[in-house]
C-alpha cells in the first residue's frame, strides 16, 4: 500500500484572449506558460499566459465574472508556484479556457 498523498489537481480559467491573438488556434494539450505580474497596473495579482513562439495570449481570471466552474482565481493560486509556472489546457471554451497547473 502506498503512502504517498496524492495531490489535488489546480484548475484555473484564462481569459481575456480578445486583448490578444482571440482564441481560434486554442486546442485542448496545449502548455501554457505561466507568468506572475506584480506590477500589473490593473491587478496586482495578475498571471500572465503565454505560449511558447506566440507570446502572452491571455491572464488567469480573477473575477468571479469570469472564473468559471471548480477553477481557481489568479489570487487564489498565486502563492501555488515562486514566478513562473507551467499549464496545460483541458477545454476550451467560448469565452476562455480552463486549464490546469502542471
Amino acid at each position: 500500500m502506498s503512502t504517498k498523498k496524492k495531490s489535488k489537481k489546480i484548475y484555473f480559467t484564462i481569459t481575456g484572449m480578445n486583448h490578444f491573438h482571440g482564441q481560434a488556434f486554442l486546442k485542448p494539450g496545449m502548455k501554457v506558460q505561466l507568468e506572475k505580474e506584480p506590477k500589473n497596473p490593473f491587478d496586482k495579482e495578475a498571471i500572465l499566459v503565454s505560449i511558447e513562439g506566440l507570446g502572452p495570449i491571455a491572464h488567469v481570471a480573477n473575477s468571479a465574472h469570469t472564473v468559471k466552474g471548480d477553477s481557481y482565481s489568479a489570487g487564489r493560486m498565486y502563492d501555488c508556484f515562486k514566478k513562473r509556472a507551467v499549464g496545460k489546457v483541458k477545454f476550451v471554451l467560448d469565452y476562455g479556457a480552463i486549464c490546469v497547473l502542471k
